[in-house]
């Protein structure tokens, strides 16, 4: 009977313990989740509190741009204003990145499925997804940083007008080998200013897009001079159809 009496009570020992186990793991874990939460309601604010301040102050550049910067030791930006843009050169590039720029709010669902079906050499990206990959984080694949795009992409649709999306972009898109912007691009390119470039100069640049690096407006192949001309026609084509209208002052 004692053999029993301390077999039970071992028993009862041991499931205390495990009892007890048990419940400061949950406790930690408890404690892990309430910090997460905490730690992701904060970072989710100051993304806010960044997305906001870029309404109304001129972004400074990003990473990327800070990368070539050290590169190649120089680069050519000068920021202006939408309004110091010529608007066909706005539509030009809506036209060659992001013709439904105007009707999605930062994802454009059906190009993504059309690049869904034309396999991985196919990219979906808009214009929204650019600015906030080349303004606020860095180029490169990894999920950490597809995440954080899909993240502060509606954020910045929210707070940021159409118009003031494509001002930024227009003014951190790469144009070529260390040339950002489009003041720098028309400058460097053809001698004019953002605001004195023609369709079909404008054409051109957009042209470029895709491979800043690998194509020249000034000096166009064969592929980037047809490229040019469908931009030209699509961007007239948005202009007749009403899909500039929310950034055609």
């Amino acid at each position: 009977m004692v053999f029993l009496s301390a077999m039970a009570k071992a028993r009862k020992n041991r499931g205390k313990a495990r009892s007890g186990l048990l419940d400061r793991l949950a406790r930690a874990i408890r404690r892990v989740l309430r910090w997460g939460v905490l730690g992701g309601l904060v970072l989710l604010g100051v993304l806010l509190a960044w997305v906001a301040l870029y309404r109304l102050v001129d972004p400074p550049g990003g990473i990327y741009m800070w990368q070539e910067m050290r590169r190649l030791g120089a680069i050519e930006r000068e920021w202006v204003p939408i309004e110091g843009i010529a608007p066909v050169m706005a539509r030009s590039v809506v036209a060659a990145e992001d013709a439904n720029f105007c009707r999605h709010w930062g994802f454009d669902m059906a190009a993504i499925r059309a690049a869904l079906d034309a396999g991985a050499g196919r990219g979906a990206s808009t214009i929204s997804q650019q600015v906030v990959k080349n303004v606020f984080l860095w180029h490169g694949r990894s999920w950490l940083r597809k995440a954080l795009e899909g993240v502060m992409t509606p954020m910045v649709e929210t707070l940021w007008s159409k118009r003031r999306i494509l001002e930024v972009y227009l003014n951190v898109a790469e144009f070529g080998t260390g040339i950002f912007g489009v003041e720098a691009a028309g400058q460097s390119h053809f001698g004019q200013a953002a605001a004195d470039l023609t369709p079909r100069q404008s054409a051109l640049l957009a042209a470029v897009l895709p491979a800043p690096q690998d194509r020249d407006a000034a000096r166009p192949t064969a592929f980037v001079s047809g490229r040019a001309n469908a931009i030209a026609d699509g961007a007239a084509t948005i202009a007749r159809d009403g899909r500039a209208a929310c950034f055609d002052g």
